[in-house]
């Protein structure tokens, strides 16, 4: 009986460690900015995987796979690999792809984080018509900070990887905005 307690006591007195050995939580982004433009014409600028031309971050989108999500194992799916202007380079798989709802969904493989302080990170993009003439553009993203650890310096902490997803989403979008609805 003695045992049991003690090993009972154990076990207790270790949960504040536990909980003090917890890592980061799981962080999300969603942004959307309305278009006074039809839902088709938004999705004709966004709708394809392998060109992210509307990303001004980007300098140059190289992809393979057309817009199919990997199916089964052998992970045949749409990869990009995206250049920014910046010089820093992520690389991207295709999760999931409908063109007829306007939406697709995909993942980070491969960045430094000095690029992008994020990790585990996927996204969802969906276009969606508010009548004939306006649509809504909504980028959400979910994520771990840029260090996975306990301490995080201060440009990798939960704070710096969301401000930093933020400001592209936000950005992002604008541009968008500004592009379809200035006809360019």
């Amino acid at each position: 009986m003695l045992k049991r307690l003690a090993i009972a006591a154990a076990i207790l007195g270790s949960f504040p460690i536990m909980a003090w050995a917890h890592g980061p939580s799981r962080q999300k982004v969603t942004e959307s900015v309305e278009i006074n433009a039809p839902a088709d014409k938004v999705w004709a600028v966004v709708g394809n995987f392998q060109d992210l031309s509307w990303v001004p971050a980007v300098a140059k989108t190289e992809g393979t796979g057309d817009n199919k999500p990997a199916s089964g194992s052998n992970n045949d799916g749409a990869k990009r690999t995206i250049t920014l202007k910046s010089g820093g380079v992520i690389e991207e798989m295709l999760d999931e792809y409908d063109a007829k709802e306007m939406t697709y969904s995909y993942e980070i493989t491969k960045v430094d984080v000095k690029v992008l302080p994020v990790n585990d990170y996927s996204s969802h993009i969906t276009v969606t018509a508010n009548g004939a003439d306006k649509s809504t553009l909504e980028w959400k993203g979910a994520f771990y900070r840029g260090f996975m650890n306990n301490d995080p310096p201060p440009e990798l902490n939960d704070e710096a990887s969301k401000k930093a997803v933020t400001d592209l989403y936000k950005s992002t979008l604008e541009a968008v905005k500004a592009k379809i609805e200035g006809g360019k």
